[in-house]
């Protein structure tokens, strides 16, 4: 089924396949500045490690950070299962979730979403298209600038794997925007430290990369799960300061292994 899109709809689905997305999320488009609806619409997938997020963006070849903003690069580095690639030829417009695939003549960008008559084509089954194969090709043929890929435990016959934290595979756009490279947060916990100049920690229970906040040692994810029972000496994976395996020692009441403690007193002022 196909439905013919225009003006405050086209915007309207275009959400809908953001907030519907549960496996994968495909956004093509030359020019990539998010509206505020659309990233909180993303905010929510933030910390699902079971989402694939695909952009491809386009244009401005001698400087690509034209192309995509820099406060939206940094907000989807945020995401643990995230490619961004480039085709400097792109000049088509394509945004797709598992069901559902929009064709249209609008940027991913706030001003085409506010100001320009755009028109889009809804397809509501996506998987006999012929669009969704050809742009399938394009993501294939496109140049991976970024990459970030979940980490899982190994599981077993009797249980399944379980998400640990992200790992930045790839990284060519960071110098683009003058941005110094993060080094992949999956590396040993002596270089994961927080140091005197990081506002960062993590999670104790998945090991992920959060603002730094004894109070709330908790992703958002894991937040969920512990508030089910609410027990604060539970013990938990991780060091909140240091990101190291706290093998039990850590819980939301101490989230920090004893041995830190001083030098995340030194450095945070607690």
């Amino acid at each position: 089924m196909t439905e013919f899109l225009f003006d405050s709809k086209i915007n309207s689905e275009l959400q809908n396949i953001l907030e519907k997305s549960k496996k994968k999320l495909i956004l093509i488009s030359p020019y990539i500045k998010l509206h505020d609806r659309l990233k909180s619409s993303l905010l929510e997938k933030k910390d699902s490690d079971k989402l694939e997020i695909i952009i491809v963006f386009g244009k401005n070849e001698e400087d690509i950070s034209k192309s995509l903003s820099k406060e939206d690069f940094e907000f989807f580095k945020e995401f643990p299962n995230i490619k961004i690639l480039y085709e400097k030829r792109l000049h088509a417009k394509y945004y797709a979730n598992e069901k559902t695939e929009l064709l249209t003549s609008m940027n991913l960008h706030s001003f085409s979403q506010n100001n320009n008559i755009e028109f889009g084509i809804l397809n509501l089954d996506k998987y006999k298209s012929e669009a969704s194969k050809y742009f399938e090709r394009v993501i294939d043929q496109a140049e991976k600038l970024y990459a970030n890929e979940p980490l899982y435990n190994g599981g077993s016959f009797f249980s399944d794997k379980s998400y640990l934290r992200f790992e930045n595979k790839t990284d060519k756009l960071s110098q683009h925007y003058g941005i110094k490279k993060v080094k992949a947060n999956n590396q040993s916990f002596k270089n994961n430290s927080a140091n005197e100049n990081s506002k960062y920690g993590f999670c104790i229970r998945t090991g992920e990369k959060i603002p730094f906040d004894p109070k709330h040692p908790f992703c958002r994810k894991a937040y969920e799960s512990w508030a089910r029972f609410g027990d604060e000496n539970y013990k938990e994976k991780y060091c909140h300061f240091s990101g190291e395996p706290s093998n039990g020692e850590t819980s939301y009441a101490k989230p920090i292994l004893k041995k830190n403690w001083k030098k995340a007193k030194e450095i945070f002022d607690l």
